[in-house]
């Protein structure tokens, strides 16, 4: 068994992850789509969409609710994401030990 060989492999691996995760794209949206967050693979918030209707100055806290409430479930969707394709990527028997 050669140790630097499966070191190398392993390496690959995990460089190959993390360009796969940088460009996953999960979106979620709160207050029936009046925001909508989108995160990539490693849960950094890229896009935060906000429906103008959704801006109300007397309620400043319902807006920041919904903020919330959309990056809560996107990142949430991430780790689903996620899971999904770093158990497809191990081999038999590990996959599950991820989550």
């Amino acid at each position: 068994m050669n140790v630097k060989k499966m070191m190398q492999q392993a390496q690959q691996m995990q460089d190959k992850m993390q360009a796969e995760l940088a460009e996953v794209r999960v979106s979620a949206a709160a207050g029936g789509g009046a925001v909508t967050a989108t995160l990539n693979g490693q849960k950094d918030l890229i896009k935060l969409e906000i429906d103008p209707a959704a801006v109300d100055p007397d309620d400043v806290e319902m807006l920041q609710d919904l903020v919330v409430a959309a990056v809560n479930e996107a990142s949430r969707r991430v780790d689903e994401e996620v899971q999904s394709k770093l158990g497809g990527m191990m081999p038999p028997g590990l996959g599950g030990m991820l989550g």
